[in-house]
């Protein structure tokens, strides 16, 4: 046995004979295997290290009394608590000499160990492997030490894919290679057995969801049938379990194929060894539905109001924008909300009952999205009908989708043209299901920026979409993106460009009201759709208006409390009722300038009789 040390500290334990150096033992085994043991491996080599530490008493070494040991942990991670604890202790200067049985014992990684050996020279600390000879503070010891390392650290890979390939080949043979047993199945002789008890449970979720169709109808007649998941024991014997089910947890059951008898590994299904809880057919059949389903929900057919622009749409950040919804008085209303935003939402953090911070310099956007729609929507429409913007399209040369287009002849051109309008036609008219379904065709994004909204269309799904093939290009001409495109680095707006896209560009500003933008479109007086504020107020205007046309001898004053409001609302309220008709028609047409608003509306004391007044100074003129 030899140890080696830093030259930092080896003039010193030579010429020092009485210092007393302390020592720290620090110990490791890669599996729990035998640590229940009165004397296992960690105790072993705190006793070798302890004997070399005795050894060199003469030199002043002494066994601080705290243990560093790692049980059950690989040597391939530095995420180790006594490690932790030993290298804290090392910074506080507690600690002389670091003694291991073997060098792998402190890792079994190259790079960590470059960590670790820069430390100990930085707090003037020794190594010592008490079974292997080399010296550190010379070249050719510090090549032993690599060389040792590069073999523990191969013999951790080797090893690792040993590992991988014995639970391959286990699973191929359809071996259950443990984990926690799912609902409808024990581990006996580390086997899958069927639980009867909650196999029939297992089977009436799943037929039950072929009835239902629904993964949400399924989750809340299980919740009022109480029906709950696997109750499972601790090794303490405290049980744990036993909850509601989660549709997250609902859909990995429907999908998972051990109850089909199976057992998959890396996407492969093998014939498991143990029975299956669910025949095929009924299976099989729940797939198909969840199949159905998956493809609804990205196509929004299942929505009561699909969000058109779902997985598509970016903030000025390179955020995605995500569909969320709020509901007031029995009204649904759609955003879309930047995820930094909707990630600091307050409420209780993922780590007990603290609650979450919400950091009010966080950036982000949160527009309606009726507003949003309709402006894409109007630029694709526009874009479609208007042969120049499509020609012009068509015509940088350096594009192999462009050249395929301006190699058409007139009549093939026509055609193309009359494709397009077909497709302005699905925009405008069309069901939302068709709408969306266009828009994931030909779309690559939507970025949101300051001053204006990016609409990005992925050219060759244009082309293929507009049945270019149909208008006489030949069919090994029509590229796919992939094939034409070069992913660009991200924009200084934070927008990916590529080659093939088109981009169209349309300028906006935006308007706050509360917690929520608004678009504003230069030369677009109409608002994106009917303001229900603004309705209820003029409704509201009308009603008292006729209360009191109705009886002479009512006053305002009497007005206002009958109706529990106050006097000046009232009176404000009233004056209402002698707008411009064609204000109060555009109001309910949702065709009032944008920056018109219920509360601009009742603010505005001085509200003009003239008509003519009162479209100049609500900027309808």
């Amino acid at each position: 046995m030899a140890r080696s040390s830093s030259s930092s500290s080896s003039h010193r334990m030579a010429s020092a004979a009485t210092t007393k150096l302390r020592c720290a033992i620090y110990t490791r085994k890669s599996s729990e295997e035998g640590l229940e043991q009165d004397f296992n491996s960690l105790d072993a080599q705190r006793e070798a290290c302890e004997a070399y530490i005795l050894s060199q008493r003469h030199e002043g070494w002494i066994a601080l009394p705290q243990m560093y040991d790692d049980g059950g942990i690989s040597g391939g991670t530095m995420e180790r608590p006594a490690l932790k604890r030993l290298l804290i202790d090392m910074a506080a200067g507690k600690i002389d000499v670091v003694v291991v049985y073997k060098v792998d014992r402190l890792t079994r990684s190259l790079a960590d160990f470059a960590k670790i050996v820069e430390i100990f020279d930085q707090r003037s600390v020794s190594f010592v492997s008490v079974t292997q000879a080399f010296n550190t503070t010379s070249s050719m010891g510090r090549l032993t030490l690599n060389v040792l390392l590069s073999f523990a650290q191969f013999e951790r890979e080797v090893t690792g894919e040993r590992i991988r390939d014995k639970i391959a080949a286990s699973k191929k043979k359809g071996m259950w290679m443990g984990g926690l047993p799912p609902l409808g199945y024990d581990v006996q002789d580390r086997k899958l057995v069927v639980n009867p008890a909650e196999a029939r449970t297992v089977q009436l979720i799943f037929e039950r969801y072929t009835a239902l169709k629904s993964v949400r109808l399924l989750q809340a007649e299980l919740d009022r049938t109480g029906v709950v998941s696997k109750v499972r024991q601790r090794d303490n014997g405290a049980a744990y379990g036993g909850q509601p089910l989660g549709r997250g947890a609902l859909y990995a059951m429907l999908a998972n194929r051990l109850y089909r008898g199976e057992i998959a590994h890396k996407g492969v299904s093998h014939p498991g060894q143990h029975d299956p809880i669910i025949d095929e057919a009924l299976f099989d059949d729940v797939q198909r539905i969840l199949a159905i389903n998956r493809v609804d929900r990205e196509r929004g057919t299942n929505a009561d109001a699909p969000s058109l622009l779902a997985g598509l749409i970016f903030d000025a950040d390179g955020n995605r924008m995500t569909p969320t919804h709020a509901s007031k008085n029995g009204v649904r209303y759609r955003y879309y909300v930047s995820q930094t935003l909707i990630a600091a939402r307050p409420g209780k953090s993922d780590v007990g009952d603290e609650p979450r911070p919400v950091n009010a310099a966080l950036t982000g956007q949160r527009l309606p999205s009726a507003g949003i729609e309709r402006l894409v929507l109007d630029r694709l429409r526009t874009f479609l009908t208007t042969p120049a913007e499509i020609v012009a399209a068509a015509d940088a040369e350096e594009e192999p989708a462009n050249r395929q287009l301006r190699a058409l002849d007139a009549v093939s051109q026509r055609v193309l043209l009359d494709a397009a309008g077909r497709q302005a036609s699905v925009l405008a008219s069309g069901g939302e299901v068709a709408q969306r379904d266009f828009l994931l065709a030909i779309l690559q994004r939507i970025a949101v920026n300051g001053d204006r909204v990016d609409v990005s269309i992925d050219r060759s799904a244009l082309v293929q979409i507009l049945n270019v093939r149909d208008a006489g290009l030949p069919a090994d001409r029509v590229e796919t993106n992939s094939k034409q495109v070069a992913a660009a680095p991200l924009g200084s707006d934070g927008e990916q460009i590529r080659r093939g896209d088109i981009k169209l560009t349309v300028p906006v500003a935006f308007r706050r009201a509360g917690h929520e933008l608004r678009l504003i479109v230069p030369g677009r007086t109409a608002a994106a759709e009917p303001d229900r504020s603004l309705a209820r107020i003029l409704a509201r205007a009308s009603r008292l208006f006729d209360r009191l046309n109705s009886d002479p001898e009512l006053t305002a004053a009497e007005l206002a409390r009958n109706e529990g409001l106050n006097k000046s609302y009232v009176s404000r309220l009233v004056r209402l009722a002698f707008l411009a008709p064609d204000i109060v028609t555009a109001i309910l047409e949702g065709r009032q300038p944008v920056t018109l608003t219920a509360n601009k509306l009742m603010a505005d004391t001085r509200l003009p009789i003239d008509w003519a007044e009162q479209r100049r100074v609500l900027g309808f003129e």
